[in-house]
């Protein structure tokens, strides 16, 4: 039972008023009597009751961007993003859940005809180069994509459409990486896409993005790596339309899938099938096949073929 207000009578004599005891009693056992009549009543809530104090309600604790965001690990540094507003939109990765559409079997977390939410920061991309290693350009419409979407190298050279609340759209190619505290959805775009979004003094807005398939002229290239022999050697795919997801060399004893690096080439460790016929596969499960191409480092060399385009 709570204890007595000894709070004063608000007569001007500041008498104080004494019940008899024999009547505090009644009160007392009329409020015991009315308590245990309760259908859910607990003899210990009344102990508990009286020794349980008010809980305390502590504000949410409202997010704040740091003050740099570096996107190119173990290389160039980046300038810092602005400082974000309190409370951005939590990234949404409920897609990422879902199985790949039948159409993209080989779709790993970047998938056609699905939604991402997130939220878009900027940085000073230098001379363009990135994580993806595709080397110095002058194309501004470019973008890192946060570690987890990011994927070992998956999302290297996706196209996607970004939008803003706004309704204002780009379209950014990746070419870098995000790693933390960038999360699952963000893309840091370089500052001339972002310009296309937001005003800069905004630092940091929600998004959502979608992959595209989009129109192209050119074809699709690959790159043996500086230092590439018969004994080893690295391959990049540049130009593709649709994300690339696997890379094959012809063995002895038929067409060998090749690891990928973070950095964007795929490894033969021990040379097998360096400098012989490949064979290219997008997340569509469409093959590119090249028999010509030259074990020739650093050198750009084009198939002349292109994936097919996909709507959605």
């Amino acid at each position: 039972m709570a204890a007595p207000s000894h709070r004063r009578p608000r007569d001007r004599k500041r008498r104080t008023a004494l019940l008899p005891a024999a009547a505090v009693a009644t009160v007392a056992l009329v409020i015991a009597v009315a308590l245990a009549a309760r259908p859910d009543h607990r003899p210990d809530e009344d102990v508990r009751a009286a020794a349980t104090p008010a809980a305390t309600v502590h504000p949410t604790p409202t997010h704040r961007k740091p003050t740099a965001t570096p996107t190119r690990p173990k290389a160039k540094a980046t300038k810092a993003s602005p400082t974000a507003p309190p409370n951005p939109p939590r990234p949404s990765t409920t897609a990422t859940d879902r199985p790949a559409p039948a159409t993209a079997p080989l779709a790993g977390r970047i998938r056609p005809h699905v939604t991402y939410q997130g939220t878009a920061t900027f940085y000073d991309a230098g001379d363009g180069d990135g994580a993806c290693t595709y080397g110095p350009t002058d194309d501004v419409m470019t973008a890192a994509m946060n570690t987890t979407d990011y994927e070992t190298a998956k999302a290297c050279g996706a196209y996607v459409r970004v939008r803003a609340a706004s309704g204002a759209a780009i379209t950014v190619r990746i070419t870098n990486e995000c790693p933390a505290p960038c999360a699952p959805g963000q893309l840091d775009l370089t500052a001339q896409a972002f310009a296309k979004l937001a005003a800069p003094s905004a630092g940091q807005i929600p998004i959502t993005w979608t992959l595209l398939s989009p129109a192209t002229s050119d074809t699709v290239s690959v790159r043996y790596k500086t230092g590439s022999s018969a004994h080893w050697c690295g391959l990049q795919v540049i130009g593709h339309r649709n994300p690339v997801a696997r890379l094959e060399l012809r063995t002895g004893s038929g067409w060998r899938a090749l690891p990928r690096a973070e950095y964007n080439y795929f490894l033969s460790e021990q040379g097998t099938g360096c400098g012989g016929a490949l064979r290219i596969t997008d997340i569509y499960g469409e093959r590119l096949t090249a028999d010509a191409i030259a074990l020739r480092p650093d050198t750009v060399q084009p198939t002349g073929q292109q994936f097919r385009a996909h709507t959605g």
